[in-house]
């Protein structure tokens, strides 16, 4: 290698790792701020409750935002897969605020929904930005939004491996570049820092007993396992029915959120509890120690569904998180596996699932709850991934290799037995 190559490697190597580091630092900020405002929201709904009135209010603001100023965002985390897979153009920088402020409006006015989905589109967005500043073609734009989904996901959870690896695993099928690899990383852990070093704390989860592997152990797990995995399945095939069906009936967008409204104002004011709005975290911590009923997963799905597929903003994990959590907890009443294993095993598997992410789930599992619940956490995220269909939560993600080829081959079958 001549000096000349030398010095191109490394001004490369520079560049990047500065993309890196702004990637890191503006979208941790930015998800930073999002956490603080995201807490202040929720502690005032829930101290005004009347608030959830508003709730048709505030889908009509979110709708009209977005029909008048963000009709080329609306897609949100999709159009982060499409753009992977076929970059068109730089994704709009007003992705940002938009999806921020709606995620806050649904979330202040008691609708159900997740928070990743805000923080990845911010971080796409803003790194995104660094196409045209730096001149880059469309293979580097591809892992710009790598590194975006990555700080985003890094940042709001507070799981840097988990981050890194799920932006690679969410677009795996669709070719990753050698070279996203190590960047990933590097952004995801300067997000995670930058959150740390604006001092905003993220929830602790604990197993403190993990119980010895044995057949029988193995046999309950792998039970649990599919029921989470249809879980997935459930939730993934909800969000996308009432989607579809708001769609289908109301052709006018803003109404959409601002009819979903209503009718879930009312139905939250008939259930009589306001448990199944909002992140619902203080359930998902509760559902490690002490077993949750058998339909709180159930209302769970039906309430984000119904919340997202209106045209509510946020995102789908922390739900996700939710529904795993509380199925686990319940199934420990009739599954003799200790409750917080149960529970911390939906928490992840059930997202692994949904998202066909079973790598970065069974990372984040260890992440959140120790190493040593490594072999437990692996098994129900491989088994939740291959038992919840071929349909998850993202409609542009492309889904191929061994669970692909076991859908098709069980589609084809069903095609003979007619």
């Amino acid at each position: 290698m001549n000096l000349e190559n030398a010095k191109k490697i490394m001004l490369v190597t520079v560049k990047w790792i500065f993309i890196c580091a702004l990637t890191g630092i503006f979208s941790g900020s930015a998800s930073a701020f999002f956490l603080v405002a995201l807490e202040w929201v929720t502690h005032y709904r829930e101290h005004n409750n009347w608030l959830i009135w508003l709730l048709p209010i505030g889908g009509l603001i979110i709708g009209l935002c977005y029909h008048y100023y963000g009709k080329d965002v609306v897609k949100g985390n999709n159009l982060l897969l499409e753009e992977y897979e076929n970059p068109q153009k730089t994704i709009p920088l007003k992705m940002a605020p938009l999806v921020l402020i709606g995620t806050l409006l649904t979330h202040l006015f008691g609708g159900s929904a997740g928070r990743e989905g805000t923080a990845v589109q911010m971080g796409g967005a803003i790194s995104d930005q660094f196409t045209t500043l730096f001149n880059l073609d469309n293979s580097d734009r591809k892992t710009l939004i790598i590194l975006g989904i990555s700080a985003g996901f890094a940042s709001v959870f507070g799981t840097p491996l988990a981050g890194a690896l799920f932006a690679l695993e969410v677009l795996y099928f669709s070719k990753i570049s050698f070279k996203s690899i190590p960047l990933s990383f590097i952004t995801a852990y300067v997000a995670y820092f930058t959150v740390e070093f604006w001092e905003v704390k993220h929830t602790h989860y604990s197993i403190p007993t993990i119980p010895e592997i044995n057949l029988t152990t193995l046999f309950w797990v792998i039970l649990a396992s599919i029921l989470f995995g249809l879980a997935a399945m459930l939730f993934s095939r909800s969000t996308h029915f009432w989607g579809a069906l708001f769609s289908k009936n109301i052709s006018y967008p803003p109404l959409r959120p601002f009819i979903g409204g209503i009718i879930l104002a009312l139905a939250i004011y008939f259930i009589g509890t306001t448990k199944y709005i909002g992140l619902g975290v203080p359930m998902i911590v509760d559902a490690f120690s002490n077993p949750n009923t058998s339909y709180d997963f159930l209302l769970k799905i039906l309430f984000t569904g119904f919340t997202l597929g209106a045209g509510f903003k946020g995102g789908e994990v922390t739900p996700l998180f939710f529904v795993g959590a509380t199925l686990g907890s319940a199934l420990s009443l009739l599954i003799p596996l200790p409750i917080a294993i149960l529970a911390g095993m939906g928490f992840v598997a059930v997202f692994s699932g949904a998202t066909h992410t079973p790598i970065a789930c069974t990372v984040m599992g260890m992440e959140l709850f120790g190493i040593e619940s490594g072999v437990f956490i692996g098994i129900a995220c491989i088994i939740a991934y291959f038992s919840s269909g071929s349909v998850g939560i993202y409609k542009a993600q492309i889904v191929k290799g061994a669970k692909y080829r076991l859908y098709q081959k069980v589609k084809t079958k069903d095609i003979e037995l007619l």
